[in-house]
């Protein structure tokens, strides 16, 4: 998978190829999926989630630079399979995922793999995990129609945002920001994605 899907592609980051193939996919994947694991595809895991294609993970965590003495907040955790990928790099990783029975599942996955650095919560990721911030990264696993004021908010200073954001529910645009001053973010543009809907009080409302 890491030479295939990742540096073949361009994935080069030491710290995000060794993470990458230090955590076992098919522990995050759903039942029956297993052969699938190290497919660059996105995977059901219930609950209209997926966990996403690896080269995607790869891509966002590398375009945060993320190193080891970041504190990250992960938004849209899922099955945990991200959230273990971070921990593997950073000091500390926060993670949210709104459906509580999928939280639980990941927390469980966590737990079984050491990931001791890695909290995982259930609840609204559209409006980050105050409690905890400011964060050096925040990486989003779900599209967002805008991207969240409480996720902006949230950043430390040099702090790095990895978002897909678009007015479609299922393609976006990859952003990556970094706050450079109380109001003030510089943008960029890593491309086109397809992620599942950032839903919440500042993502998409109104959705199961």
């Amino acid at each position: 998978m890491v030479k295939t899907q990742l540096t073949r592609r361009g994935v080069s980051d030491p710290l995000v190829l060794d993470a990458m193939g230090e955590v076992p996919r098919e522990a995050f994947v759903g039942e029956g999926y297993e052969e699938f694991a190290y497919d660059d595809l996105p995977l059901p895991i219930g609950h209209g989630q997926t966990i996403s294609q690896p080269y995607v993970v790869a891509l966002m965590i590398e375009a945060a630079g993320v190193r080891a003495t970041d504190a990250v907040l992960e938004v849209g955790a899922g099955s945990g399979y991200a959230a273990a990928v971070l921990g593997r790099i950073a000091a500390r990783v926060v993670a949210i995922e709104r459906h509580p029975p999928l939280a639980e599942e990941a927390r469980r996955r966590l737990e079984r793999l050491g990931c001791d650095n890695v909290e995982l919560h259930s609840g609204d990721g559209s409006r980050g995990w105050p409690e905890a911030a400011p964060f050096d990264v925040i990486i989003v696993s779900a599209g967002a129609p805008a991207v969240p004021e409480a996720l902006k908010a949230q950043l430390a200073p040099g702090g790095r945002l990895v978002i897909p954001v678009g007015r479609n529910e299922r393609y976006q645009t990859l952003l990556k920001l970094v706050r450079q001053g109380a109001a003030e973010y510089a943008s960029e543009n890593l491309g086109e994605v397809s992620f599942v809907p950032l839903v919440g009080e500042q993502g998409w409302t109104g959705k199961a």
